[in-house]
């Protein structure tokens, strides 16, 4: 009876060591600067998960972590004269990666799709070689319900289609109904609420990716055909914003959107939030991606569970919620229509 009583003793007092041994590694983890870099910005830049860097740290430390960490955006006006569309097939690559790119599928002479693989994400990269074929769907229920990428893209003849603007999410149950900012379809605004960024994302009539913190108006009468709200810039006339440790935005999934000088436009979705197969992509992470394409501009658009890509009417991402069922639903989608009817992809 005795031994049982030490034997049981002996296995409390070894659990006990143990526990303590994990709580002070913990304790000593979640105080050193790199984790509080990590998880502050992180939850900070989700729309229900902000309690998370509460829960672990006091209102003063979140708002140093977070003065620390930001984006200096590239403060000049876009020289559109630069983007020189060309379309046509290439026949030398300045890099490997300018070669996956233009590296043409015999079957597909409208996009291409790289699968992107690091250390800690997964993701998916879109090449489109005619900027004419990108258009903005919006859905048809605007103001009272979203639609997802799924069939926004079914319902505009999209190929491709990634999600675009920002919208209110009150304890993660927007729905896409109600957009943030402006946006603006055919030259026209259709839509303005406050909550956004100031930052349209957008193209000119002659399909050059527009980047302006004017007016929706004096972005219209500046040749905006079709943009959205959202931010922040990440390059603009090729130079890069500088990013204060990982901006502010911590790490998550992404979707971003970029054009090349020839005017190839660039998709690009991170996965992430999917522990064991993809964490995200902190901005550094992502800029560094569009760099190896030759992004001359890009702008981030709305991330997390909403980053989400559709390919010929089927959900082809991982998005960290909503894949169930194809997709959380959303306001808008940069899309590819293949406008030119060039021979479609099988």
């Amino acid at each position: 009876m005795k031994k049982r009583l030490r034997l049981r003793i002996n296995k409390f007092t070894l659990y006990t060591f143990f526990l303590d041994i994990i709580v002070i590694i913990g304790l000593i983890v979640i105080n050193t600067t790199s984790f509080k870099t990590f998880w502050i910005p992180t939850a900070m830049t989700t729309m229900t998960h902000k309690y998370l860097a509460y829960t672990l740290y006091s209102k003063d430390t979140v708002n140093d972590i977070m003065k620390k960490n930001y984006i200096d955006q590239v403060n000049e006006d876009m020289n559109l004269d630069d983007i020189v569309i060309d379309s046509s097939k290439k026949k030398h690559y300045t890099s490997k990666y300018e070669k996956e790119l233009f590296d043409r599928d015999p079957n597909n002479d409208v996009y291409k799709i790289i699968r992107l693989e690091e250390s800690r994400f997964k993701g998916y990269l879109v090449g489109i070689y005619d900027p004419a074929d990108i258009d903005l769907a919006v859905t048809n229920k605007l103001g009272r319900m979203g639609q997802s990428v799924n069939n926004l893209c079914k319902e505009h003849g999209g190929l491709v289609g990634i999600n675009g603007g920002g919208f209110e999410d009150l304890d993660g149950w927007g729905n896409g109904s109600i957009p943030y900012g402006a946006i603006i379809k055919d030259g026209k605004k259709i839509w303005q609420h406050s909550g956004g960024s100031g930052q349209l994302i957008g193209f000119t009539k002659d399909n050059k990716m527009y980047l302006t913190s004017k007016t929706p108006e004096d972005a219209i009468k500046s040749g905006m055909e079709d943009a959205v709200e959202f931010g922040p810039n990440l390059i603009v006339n090729g130079k890069v914003s500088k990013i204060h440790g990982d901006g502010g935005w911590g790490v998550a999934p992404r979707s971003v959107i970029a054009q090349r000088k020839d005017g190839v436009v660039l998709f690009l979705i991170i996965e992430g939030r999917l522990p064991g197969y993809s964490v995200g992509a902190s901005m550094n992470e992502v800029i560094e991606i569009l760099k190896r394409y030759n992004a001359y501009n890009a702008a981030n658009l709305d991330g997390g569970a909403s980053s989400t890509m559709s390919v010929n009417g089927k959900l082809y991402n991982r998005p960290s919620a909503g894949g169930s069922y194809g997709g959380r639903t959303v306001s808008n989608a940069w899309i590819v229509t293949n406008k030119k009817h060039k021979k479609a992809p099988k």
